[in-house]
């Protein structure tokens, strides 16, 4: 698994273990920490002083803003309705469909085992329970969790 000559990675980033990621086409702020068995796809963007914990996947069209921390196995989709086949039974193609952008705004932090589904975005300094399934947008300041996710408190009364 390799980090790819196409990631540009920003000063003192610290990936642990080099030989388990998969990094490629992807941006990777100043200071951020990346733990193994982390896949990045193009057109992602990781900020600065983050930390991407172990078995996490972060696809094509995500945008993590700065200080955020992910835990360990978070899953990022870009696609609503996955397909493998086109109606007409060819196998599909990046041509036939677009990628659903996701935004995980500053110091928001993601609960281990969450999955994020394409196309919402997780508010400032937000908290995602861990395995919650993100299914809309996440306000700022926002605890959320549970299948579906659901506003539970806010992190600013319960610090």
């Amino acid at each position: 698994m390799p980090i790819a000559a196409d990631v540009t990675l920003g000063h003192d980033v610290r990936i642990f273990q080099p030989d388990l990621v998969n990094l490629y086409g992807c941006s990777i702020g100043p200071e951020t920490k990346i733990g193994a068995f982390v896949e990045i796809q193009k057109n992602a963007s990781i900020g600065a002083r983050c930390k991407i914990s172990s078995h996490s996947f972060v696809c094509e069209g995500v945008t993590i803003e700065d200080e955020c921390f992910i835990g360990h196995g978070v899953m990022f989709t870009n696609d609503i309705y996955p397909i493998a086949v086109n109606v007409d039974g060819t196998p599909q193609t990046e041509a036939d469909w677009q990628v659903v952008k996701t935004t995980i705004r500053k110091r928001a932090s993601i609960g281990s085992n969450a999955t994020i589904i394409a196309g919402i975005t997780v508010g400032e300094s937000a908290l995602i329970g861990a395995g919650a399934v993100v299914t809309k947008d996440v306000p700022d300041f926002a605890i959320v969790a549970g299948v579906p996710a659901r506003v539970i408190g806010d992190v600013r009364k319960k610090r």
